[in-house]
């Protein structure tokens, strides 16, 4: 004879119905809804729009048929997006491809420098 107390819907059921007494914490998420997007601060959206502007008028951001992969961290990936405000993969591959293809090597072009400039100039100040 089957047992009346029993549910048609079996343990799975039991253990769903379970979770859902429990209390969310102030940084869960229910299920269904979505996190809060952090907003990306003025500086790193001006720096991404500036990256990205002179990439295309560097003809960089032509045709996208190129496609790439790889493993990373998701530790990396999830701190580089907190950084720049950047939420997707994509984007953020793009833009750091792009940070690296503009770079004008002036960290190298100053050291070069050093002790190049007669000491004895002057500067107006």
């Amino acid at each position: 004879m089957a047992n009346p107390k029993r549910s048609k819907a079996g343990p799975k059921a039991a253990k769903s119905d379970a979770g859902s007494a429990k209390q969310m914490r102030g940084s869960e998420v229910a299920i269904g809804e979505r996190p809060a997007k952090p907003a990306r601060s003025p500086a790193s959206k001006a720096r991404f729009e500036a990256v990205m502007k002179a990439a295309g008028q560097s003809g960089l951001l032509g045709d996208k048929s190129g496609r790439i992969g790889g493993r990373v961290s998701t530790e990396l990936v999830a701190q580089a997006k907190k950084q720049t405000g950047i939420e997707t993969d994509t984007d953020l591959i793009e833009f750091a491809l792009a940070s690296i293809a503009l770079d004008d090597k002036f960290a190298e072009v100053f050291r070069a420098s050093r002790g190049k400039v007669d000491p004895d100039l002057k500067l107006g100040f």
